[in-house]
């Protein structure tokens, strides 16, 4: 019975349209998602293949958080063409986050199987997040990066260390890329 439930939820979670704001899957991590939820004991809620951001730094969320959205590697240029032209009085905050990946385990013994295979990919911020309804694994990388930008329309970094900051998160990019692909390459032989 229990399986019919799980199951059931795995049909009916992957039958939805996809309610994130890019509102489709990253294609880094599809091939990921796409194994996983091959697999009879799991499947993804959610996922990212790690971005970088530029956004109001504030507790809320509201319209016209972002200014700035990337999932690829990122140019100078087009990092500083987010930052607003007009003098106004914003708090900027620059977020370069890692890949993660939330996934519906059948039960605590698939989920330390997938997290074991995790951490061997070298996602080593993983672990349960919820033991509810669902049992839900949260894995996560480790690259990251976030600072202020701008405090009241000023900038408090110069166009020197946007640069450095540019190639530093281009490189964390790709090294949460690899740890995506290592984990589909692992699990290529996983048994349920």
């Amino acid at each position: 019975m229990i399986k019919d439930k799980f199951s059931q939820r795995k049909r009916d979670v992957l039958s939805k349209l996809d309610k994130s704001s890019k509102k489709s899957w990253d294609k880094k991590i599809t091939k990921l998602c796409e194994k996983i939820n091959s697999l009879e004991n799991y499947y993804t809620t959610s996922s990212c293949s790690g971005r970088v951001v530029v956004m109001l730094d504030q507790d809320k969320k509201g319209p016209e958080l972002f200014k700035f959205v990337s999932h690829d590697l990122i140019c100078f240029n087009d990092l500083l063409r987010s930052f607003p032209k007009e003098k106004a009085k914003l708090n900027l905050k620059f977020k370069m986050e890692p890949c993660i990946l939330h996934v519906a385990c059948k039960n605590l013994e698939s989920a330390k199987k997938l997290y074991d295979k995790a951490k061997l990919a070298g996602w080593k911020r993983s672990g349960l997040i919820s033991f509810d309804k669902n049992i839900i694994l949260e894995l996560n990388s480790t690259e990251k990066l976030e600072f202020p930008i701008m405090r009241n329309g000023n900038f408090l970094v110069d166009e020197d260390f946007l640069r450095i900051i540019v190639l530093e998160s281009n490189k964390k990019l790709e090294k949460s890329w690899g740890k995506i692909k290592k984990l589909r390459e692992l699990l290529e032989s996983f048994k349920n």
